[in-house]
């Protein structure tokens, strides 16, 4: 049971938030930071850049179309890929283990909210020839290594 009288005030944080992540497709900008248990990040993609087609294997997300117009690729119930040109003012979300990936039609940014970044992201296809995102590989992409 939560007792508001003994709130550990120690981990109040004030101060903003962000961390900008360089992409060979555009850029992410993490508001939210790397030790909580979720994530939050808008993810900037440039006019025809494609991010890969990927499954996680411990990672679900949601993304919001903030601006420009982007689309998903993904995988229906019965296995096939589908494009779905996002709209404005609406929700997606990707189940676990569901091929995906984001395309920009023009510049776009997308508000994407997900469990921790954690897991593999296996690149079933990379427009940039990049391996599967492992927890190393993904501190390496990050330039945290």
């Amino acid at each position: 049971m939560f007792d508001i009288n003994n709130i550990d005030k120690t981990k109040f944080k004030n101060d903003p938030y962000i961390k900008r992540v360089e992409k060979p497709w555009g850029y992410e900008l993490h508001f939210a930071p790397e030790d909580l248990p979720y994530m939050g990040k808008i993810e900037h993609i440039k006019a025809g850049a494609r991010l890969s087609l990927q499954i996680h294997d411990m990672k679900q997300e949601s993304w919001f179309l903030m601006s420009g117009k982007g689309k998903i690729i993904w995988e229906d119930k019965d296995g096939n890929m589908v494009e779905t040109e996002m709209e404005k003012g609406k929700g997606y979300t990707c189940a676990l283990g569901q091929k995906h990936r984001l395309v920009g039609i023009t510049d776009c940014d997308i508000i994407e909210v997900s469990t921790p970044e954690m897991g593999t992201t296996l690149r079933l296809e990379d427009d940039y020839s990049r391996p599967d995102e492992t927890p190393e590989q993904r501190k390496k992409e990050r330039g945290e290594l």
